[in-house]
C-alpha cells in the first residue's frame, strides 16, 4: 500500500519521457512513491492529488531517463590519458596490457570504478554495462555507491591476475554471479568473451554453453578494426562475425560492441538473429578504428545502444557527449542529415540501452510502473538561449556539466550538483595514489 509519506513530486520545465517516442511535455509533474514512478502528470492535477507532498520545482530544466552506458571499463579511467595518440593494438600490446600487468588487482579495480562511478553519476549515467577482470571488485563499487549496472565475467585465453585460463574465467565468473549478483536487485551480470582474437573456439564454446543454460547475456568486442578483419581472415579464413556466427553465438543475447567494420551481409545477419549493437563513436574516432554504420543498422531494424568504452580510450565518461557524437557522426557517415534525430539519439542511451541490457521493462522511460531512475538538466545558462526545441538542446549543445540531480531505484545521488552519498574527498585521494603509483611505473612518451 502506498503511504502519503511516501510520495515526492519533481515538477521540471519540461518532461521527455522517450516513451511514446518524440514526446515533450511541459508543465508536468513526475510522481514518485519510493523506488518506482507512480505517475506522470500534469502539474496542477499532481498538486491537486498529492497536496503534502514535497515538491522539486526545477525551473529551465529538462529531466529524462537516467542515461545507460551500453559498454565501458570503469576501473581503466585510472588510465585516463594514459599513452594516447596509439592505433589500438599498439596502445593494447605495447601500452595497456604491461601497465595492468603490473597493477591490476581487487583494489586498482575497486578504487578505479568508485572512480568511474562518480564521473558517470556527475554526468547523469545511472547504469553501465561494465567487463573487466575482478567483476567481484566492479560489483561492490557499484553496490556501494548504489549504482545500477551489468557487471561482466571476463573470459579471456592469456593468463592475468584474475584468472590464469578461459576455463577458470568461466569457472570463476560462475562463482561470482552466484556470491556477488543473484541478490543485488541493482546488478545484473553478462559474459564478456573479451573479442574473437583473444579467445579460442574452446571458450566461445562454454561461454556459449552456460549463457543459453543460464540465459545470460554475452557482451563481446566485434570487428572494432579492420586489422582484426584481415587477421581473422589470415588465421581462420573467415570474418569473425561468420566465426561467431558458425559457434552459435548470434542471437538476441548477444551484446556486440563497436562494429566499425560491416558489410551489407553482416548487417542483415545480425538483424535476423536479434543481435544487440553497443556503439562507442568517441573512442572509435581517438583509436581511429572506422566507422559503425549506425544509420543501416537502425534501418535493418538492429537495436543500438551507446557506449563511452573505457576512460582510457575516450577520455572521458560523459555520455551527453557521447550521445551528440553518435548523431553528428551518424549523419556524416551517412550523408544523410535526417539520421539519428535528437530524439533518436537520446533513445539510444536510455531505451535501446535498456533493451540491450533486458532491463526494458524496469528502466530507460518515464512511465508509471518503472524503477525511478531519471535525471535533471539545467538549461538556463545564457548558451541556450533562446530555446525553441529542449530535447535538441540537451543533445546538441549540453554535456555532463549541466546534470544538476540525478536519481537511481528512487535514492537521488546527485542534488544540485553536489554529492548526497558517494565520498568523493576519499576517491580522490584514492585515485592520486594510484596516479603516483603508476607514474613511477612508466612515463608515456
Amino acid at each position: 500500500m502506498i503511504k502519503a509519506t511516501d510520495i515526492k513530486l519533481v515538477s521540471p520545465t519540461w518532461i521527455v519521457p522517450v516513451i511514446p517516442a518524440g514526446v515533450v511535455l511541459e508543465n508536468h509533474t513526475l510522481v514518485i512513491s519510493r523506488d518506482q514512478i507512480l505517475a506522470l502528470l500534469p502539474t496542477p492535477q499532481a498538486l491537486t492529488e498529492y497536496p503534502d507532498a514535497p515538491n522539486l520545482q526545477l525551473e529551465d530544466h529538462i529531466v529524462t531517463p537516467g542515461l545507460i552506458n551500453a559498454h565501458g571499463h570503469a576501473a581503466m579511467t585510472l588510465f585516463r590519458g594514459y599513452a594516447d595518440d596509439r592505433e589500438l593494438i599498439d596502445w593494447l600490446n605495447n601500452h595497456i596490457w604491461p601497465v595492468e600487468g603490473q597493477f591490476v588487482d581487487y583494489d586498482f579495480v575497486y578504487d578505479g570504478t568508485s572512480l568511474a562511478v562518480a564521473e558517470m553519476i556527475r554526468g547523469g549515467t545511472t547504469c553501465a554495462a561494465d567487463t573487466y577482470f575482478f567483476p567481484d571488485a566492479v560489483a561492490n563499487a557499484f553496490s556501494h555507491n548504489h549504482f545500477r549496472g551489468q557487471v561482466c565475467m571476463p573470459v579471456i585465453q592469456f593468463a592475468n591476475a584474475w584468472a590464469k585460463t578461459e576455463d577458470e574465467h568461466i569457472h570463476k565468473g560462475l562463482q561470482f554471479r552466484d556470491d556477488l549478483v543473484k541478490n543485488n536487485p541493482l546488478l545484473t551480470t553478462a559474459f564478456a568473451p573479451h573479442s574473437p582474437y583473444t579467445v579460442t573456439d574452446h571458450g566461445f564454446e562454454r561461454t556459449l554453453l552456460y549463457a543459453e543454460e543460464l540465459q545470460l547475456p554475452i557482451h563481446l568486442h566485434l570487428h572494432e578494426t579492420l586489422t582484426e578483419v584481415q587477421d581473422a581472415m589470415r588465421q581462420h579464413g573467415q570474418r569473425p562475425i561468420a566465426r561467431m556466427h558458425n559457434l552459435g553465438l548470434l542471437s538476441p543475447l548477444l551484446q556486440t560492441v563497436h562494429m566499425t567494420q560491416l558489410e551489407a551481409g553482416e548487417i542483415t545477419l545480425l538483424a535476423d538473429n536479434n543481435v544487440h549493437v553497443a556503439h562507442c563513436p568517441e573512442s572509435n574516432l581517438k583509436l581511429a578504428s572506422g566507422f559503425c554504420p549506425v544509420g543501416d543498422l537502425i534501418k535493418a531494424g538492429i537495436n543500438v545502444a551507446i557506449g563511452t568504452d573505457g576512460a582510457a580510450s575516450n577520455n572521458n565518461l560523459d555520455m551527453l557527449e557521447e550521445i551528440r557524437t553518435a548523431a553528428i557522426v551518424a549523419k556524416s557517415v551517412s550523408q544523410d542529415a535526417t539520421v539519428v534525430s535528437a530524439h533518436e539519439a537520446l533513445a539510444m542511451a536510455t531505451i535501446n540501452g535498456a533493451l540491450m541490457l533486458g532491463l526494458e521493462d524496469k528502466i530507460g522511460s518515464l512511465e508509471a510502473g518503472k524503477l525511478a531512475d531519471f535525471i535533471a538538466v539545467d538549461l538556463s545558462d545564457l548558451s541556450f538561449a533562446p530555446i525553441y526545441n529542449p530535447i535538441s538542446q540537451m543533445v546538441y549543445a549540453a554535456t555532463g556539466r549541466q546534470v544538476n540531480h540525478v536519481w537511481i531505484n528512487g535514492v537521488q545521488l546527485l542534488a544540485d550538483g553536489q554529492f548526497t552519498q558517494l565520498d568523493s574527498q576519499r576517491v580522490r585521494a584514492n585515485t592520486r595514489q594510484w596516479q603516483s603509483k603508476i607514474s613511477a611505473f612508466s612515463r608515456p612518451i
